[in-house]
């Protein structure tokens, strides 16, 4: 970044010096002191975590734990340019449901109704009589400009890192046991992440010890609905604001509009989401954010939840 390089310098703590101090410490029994064996395991344990998050690292794939109403399961996670990825086919699951069928057969409907196109010649004869040629070339310009708006907007939007969950026909795949999702891993069956180039590796590689989710990738969606009932002082900011990012990614990832428009910008749970955050940065903002949240109606915001997940539970194919 050009600023100067620093010289860094450790400086330990000193203990006070004791004329012993070359002696091994005894403990109660007059035997030499054992090295704490907590402090061992403690060592043992993140030099483990160190080399499991490597191979998630490298592949960029994540190990996800999310708990529904239903149970707690594991699945995978991975973040890729939109341009990259071939959303989930949602077609088997959509006929499953009788209402989004019903709404599909009347799209449908409303599409095979007749259009009638004038001819281009004779179109562009009555253009000629309503305007005359400046106006039509600007109106050309401004269409142009319209487009090419257009074009980098899809351009950006596909450029976009978006979230793919293993998952397949629209269900997302949870796991009850690392040991089940590595075997699905490695059976070779078909879902959604396989598209990725990292998945053959994965499938190589993955050992059970390996599933084991960061705090960050741990969502309890079960929790939401009764923390939101308990009313606005009882409500857990972290719970809500990682139940917020993990529907967001499910919607996305499955396919699920409904749930995208209850959290889209403006809608009051996106409100909450907002609120939430400001509260939990603190200062001015915070204050602001607090008074933000006792104008939601605890209600609102749980029934709203409620649908949430209920939409995220039943898209979901539970194994083993």
């Amino acid at each position: 970044m050009g600023n100067p390089k620093h010289t860094e310098v450790s400086v330990a703590r000193q203990s006070p010096q004791r004329p012993d101090a070359d002696e091994p410490e005894l403990d109660a029994s007059t035997g030499p002191a054992e090295p704490d064996q907590a402090d061992e395991a403690e060592e043992t344990g993140r030099a483990s975590t160190s080399v499991d998050r490597s191979l998630w690292d490298e592949l960029r794939i994540d190990p996800v734990e999310i708990a529904l109403p239903a149970g707690a399961g594991f699945t995978l996670r991975a973040y890729r340019p939109a341009r990259a990825l071939t959303p989930t086919d949602v077609t088997e699951r959509d006929q499953d449901d009788p209402f989004l069928a019903r709404r599909q057969v009347i799209e449908e409907e409303e599409d095979d109704e007749t259009v009638v196109i004038l001819d281009k010649e004779l179109a562009e004869e009555f253009a000629e009589s309503d305007e005359d040629a400046a106006s039509r070339r600007r109106r050309d310009r401004a269409t142009a400009a319209d487009e090419a708006d257009d074009e980098n907007a899809t351009d950006k939007a596909d450029d976009e890192e978006v979230p793919v969950f293993l998952s397949h026909r629209g269900k997302l795949l949870l796991f009850k046991t690392p040991e089940s999702l590595v075997s699905f891993i490695r059976s070779g069956a078909p879902n959604d992440l396989s598209q990725l180039d990292s998945w053959n590796e994965l499938s190589e590689r993955v050992e059970p010890d390996d599933i084991a989710p960061l705090d960050e990738d741990t969502y309890e969606l079960d929790l939401v609905v009764e923390n939101l009932r308990g009313g606005h002082d009882t409500w857990d900011s972290t719970l809500l604001i990682k139940a917020g990012e993990a529907a967001r990614d499910l919607s996305y990832g499955l396919r699920l509009p409904a749930v995208l428009d209850m959290l889209s910008s403006g809608s009051s749970l996106d409100d909450l989401d907002e609120a939430l955050r400001a509260t939990a940065n603190g200062g001015i903002g915070g204050f602001m954010g607090r008074r933000r949240l006792k104008k939601i109606g605890a209600q609102t915001a749980s029934l709203g939840w409620r649908t949430i997940v209920g939409k995220i539970s039943a898209v979901v194919d539970w194994r083993d």
